[in-house]
C-alpha cells in the first residue's frame, strides 16, 4: 500500500517536470494533430470568396496557424538561431516554392479555366510548408518531442482503432467492405502516413535503444499502431517505402549504438510482417498487377484495376514531360483534358486490355497519382529536381542528428525522421500533388523534426 502510495504521488510530479511553461508551444503542436491528421470531409469549414472560386477554411487551417504564431511568438522571445543548422533544407525548400509559383502564375496557367482553384491549391501548400519552420522552433528540449511524438503515437492509435473495427465491419467515416483495406477518419494514404510516423519512432527504438527514444512507454503502442495502421491501409508503396526506411536507419544507427544482430532481426521481423500483412490485404490488386503484365492468367479486367490504371496514367505523364521537359506543362495542369487528350491514343494503342473507364477524359480527370511523374510533367526536371533536393536534405539532416547530436532525444528524432522520409516517400509514389492534406502535414513534421534534431547537433558543436 505505501509503495501503491508513493507512486501515485510521484506519477504528477513527472508529469509537471515534462510539462512546464517552456512546454506550451509543444503542447499547441501535439493538440494541432487532432485536426491536421483528420480528413476534411470531417472538418467544418468556412468558405471564403476568391476570384471564381472560394477558399475553404477548416479546423486543420485554424490548427496550423496557431502553431505558426507559437513559433512566431518563440522567435521573437528567443531568436531564430536554431534554423540555422538547417538553413540548406530552408533553402532548396524556398527555391522548390519560388519555382512552383513561376509554374502557377506562368501565362499557360493564367489563361487555364482552373487557375483561381489551382492558386488555392498552390497557397495551401506553402501553408502546410510553414510547418517545417516551427517544428524546431517549439521542439527544444527533450520533453518537449516527448509530448509531440507522444500525442502523435496515441493519435495514430485511436485511428488504427477505427480502422480494424471497420476490417471488421463497423460501418463508419466511410468504410471499405469487411476484409478490405480501411480508410479510418483519414483515407488509405494519410492513415498510411500516421502510421509511418508512429512505426518510425519504434524503428528508432529497435535500431538504437528503445530508452534512447522520445516517449520511450509508449514504444509498444508505436509498434503495434505503425505495423497495423499500414497493413489495413493496405499501401504496397509504404510498404516498400518502409523496407528502405528501416535499412538505412539501421545503417545510420551502427557506429553509434552497434544494434546486435536482435536487433537487425527484429528489424527484418517488423519490415517482413508489414509486407507480409500488406499482401494479404491487397492480394486481389497484386493479382490483378501479374494479370496485367501477363505473368498469371490472360482473363480481360472487367472493371478499373489500381495497376493498370495508375501505370496508363503514368505512361501519360511521361509522355507530357516528354514534350515539355525542363518546365513542364504548369502547376497541376497535367490533369486538365486539352493537356492530356492528344496522349490519348497513344495511351489506348499502348495499353489495348485496360477498360475504358480507367483511361482520364473531360469529367473524370484522374490526374498522374504519382508525385515524382507529376512534378516532371507539371514542373519539368527542375521541379522533380528541386523536390528530391529537399527530401534528400532532409534526410542527409536527420542522418547527422542521428550521427552527432550529444542528446538521445535528438539523435532519436534524427532515426525517426530517417525512417518515417523514406517511408514517406514511398507512399507519395501512389499519390499526385494533394496539397494541405495530412500526408503533406505529416512529411513537413518530419522535415521538422530532422531539422529540430540537427540543430541541437550544432549547438554542441558550438560549445
Amino acid at each position: 500500500m505505501a509503495t501503491r502510495a508513493l507512486e501515485s504521488t510521484q506519477a504528477p510530479s513527472r508529469l509537471r517536470a515534462l510539462v512546464d511553461r517552456e512546454s506550451v508551444g509543444a503542447l499547441l503542436l501535439a493538440g494541432s494533430f487532432p485536426f491536421l491528421f483528420l480528413h476534411e470531409r470531417y472538418q467544418p469549414d468556412l468558405a471564403l470568396g476568391l476570384g471564381s472560386t472560394t477558399l475553404d477554411v477548416r479546423l486543420s487551417d485554424i490548427a496550423l496557424l496557431v502553431v505558426v504564431g507559437a513559433a512566431a511568438a518563440a522567435a521573437v522571445r528567443l531568436g531564430l538561431g536554431r534554423l540555422r543548422a538547417a538553413r540548406v533544407l530552408w533553402i532548396t525548400g524556398l527555391a522548390l516554392l519560388a519555382w512552383l509559383a513561376l509554374e502557377t502564375l506562368r501565362p499557360a496557367s493564367r489563361s487555364d479555366a482552373q487557375f483561381d482553384e489551382h492558386l488555392v491549391s498552390f497557397l495551401k501548400l506553402c501553408e502546410y510548408g510553414l510547418l517545417a519552420a516551427a517544428v524546431p522552433l517549439l521542439v527544444r528540449r527533450a520533453s518537449d518531442l516527448t509530448i509531440a511524438v507522444g500525442a502523435l503515437v496515441l493519435w495514430a492509435a485511436v485511428a488504427v482503432a477505427v480502422a480494424i473495427a471497420q476490417f471488421f465491419g463497423l460501418d463508419v467515416f466511410g468504410a471499405w467492405n469487411p476484409g478490405w483495406r480501411q480508410p479510418s477518419f483519414l483515407g488509405h494514404h494519410d492513415l498510411a502516413a500516421l502510421s509511418a510516423l508512429a512505426l518510425a519512432l519504434a524503428v528508432a527504438g529497435i535500431a538504437a535503444r528503445r530508452e534512447s527514444i522520445p516517449a520511450a512507454t509508449l514504444f509498444p503502442v508505436a509498434l503495434a499502431a505503425g505495423v497495423l495502421g499500414l497493413v489495413v491501409a493496405g499501401s504496397v508503396a509504404a510498404a516498400g517505402g518502409l523496407a528502405f526506411g528501416a535499412l538505412v536507419a539501421w545503417l545510420a544507427a551502427r557506429r553509434r549504438y552497434a544494434p546486435s544482430w536482435r536487433r537487425v532481426l527484429a528489424l527484418a521481423a517488423t519490415v517482413a510482417v508489414v509486407a507480409g500483412g500488406v499482401s494479404a490485404v491487397r492480394g486481389d490488386a497484386l493479382a490483378d498487377f501479374l494479370r496485367f503484365v501477363g505473368v498469371r492468367g490472360d482473363t480481360l479486367p472487367q472493371g478499373v484495376e489500381t495497376s493498370s490504371q495508375r501505370t496508363v496514367l503514368a505512361y501519360i505523364g511521361l509522355r507530357v514531360f516528354q514534350d515539355h521537359p525542363l518546365v513542364g506543362v504548369g502547376w497541376q495542369r497535367s490533369s486538365r483534358p486539352d493537356v492530356f487528350e492528344p496522349y490519348l491514343p497513344d495511351a489506348h494503342k499502348r495499353f489495348p486490355d485496360v477498360v475504358e473507364l480507367a483511361f482520364p477524359a473531360a469529367g473524370r480527370e484522374w490526374g498522374v497519382q504519382n508525385l515524382y511523374i507529376q512534378m516532371l510533367a507539371d514542373a519539368g526536371v527542375i521541379g522533380l529536381a528541386l523536390t528530391l533536393a529537399v527530401g534528400a536534405t532532409g534526410i542527409a539532416l536527420a542522418w547527422k542528428a542521428a550521427a552527432r547530436a550529444p542528446a538521445p532525444w535528438a539523435a532519436g528524432a534524427g532515426l525517426l525522421a530517417i525512417c518515417a522520409l523514406l517511408t514517406l516517400a514511398g507512399e507519395w509514389a501512389s499519390l499526385g500533388i494533394v496539397p494541405g492534406i495530412p500526408l503533406q502535414a505529416a512529411t513537413c513534421l518530419v522535415l521538422g523534426l530532422a531539422a529540430a534534431g540537427v540543430a541541437v547537433a550544432a549547438e554542441a558543436g558550438r560549445d
